[in-house]
């Protein structure tokens, strides 16, 4: 169990950070709602599964 939780903290933090990445790439471009919609989801799909298993 102690692997998967490891798993999922990291996985989350990727999702964070690929969010983040898709935001400033976006904003870099000229800007677009689907790429901060994308960049916004990213980040909360990632901060969710982290808060999800620190309730755990």
């Amino acid at each position: 169990m102690k692997h998967y939780r490891y798993a999922v903290y990291i996985f989350g933090g990727i999702f964070v950070v690929l969010g983040w990445a898709i935001l400033i790439r976006t904003a870099l471009g000229g800007g677009g709602s689907l790429g901060y919609l994308f960049g916004a989801l990213f980040i909360a799909l990632g901060t969710g599964r982290i808060y999800l298993q620190r309730r755990r």
